[in-house]
């Protein structure tokens, strides 16, 4: 099974697993959100598996930047949008990887999860 790492190529979190995952020879596939896309169905998939709570990066700039009526009225429903909108309020890196979903970059999870 393909890895895929969703994120973007910027972030130092992206940048380390994506070393990682070279220096340890795993084969991955790296969706940007920006040039790749992100839509409703992508985002659809995610949430199935992360609940939205989770999956929303409440340290990145992007959240700080939200207005005070959109944090109070985050949802399910709202999330989504925002997320369309303004790719960097998702945590970073998400791996999907043997259909386990791995949000951010830790070496011991990761060597787990790929039974290193």
């Amino acid at each position: 099974m393909i890895t895929t790492v969703y994120g973007i190529p910027n972030c130092d979190s992206i940048k380390k697993a994506r070393k990682w995952l070279e220096q340890n020879n795993l084969p991955y596939i790296f969706h940007d959100y920006r040039k790749d896309g992100l839509d409703k169905v992508l985002l659809g998939s995610f949430l199935e598996h992360i609940k939205w709570t989770d999956l929303i990066n409440k340290r990145s700039t992007s959240f700080r930047q939200l207005t005070a009526q959109q944090k109070e009225n985050l949802s399910a429903e709202t999330v989504i949008e925002l997320f369309i909108a303004f790719p960097t309020l998702i945590k970073r890196p998400l791996l999907i990887h043997d259909n386990h979903y791995q949000l951010g970059f830790n070496i011991d999870t990761y060597q787990t999860l790929f039974s290193l």
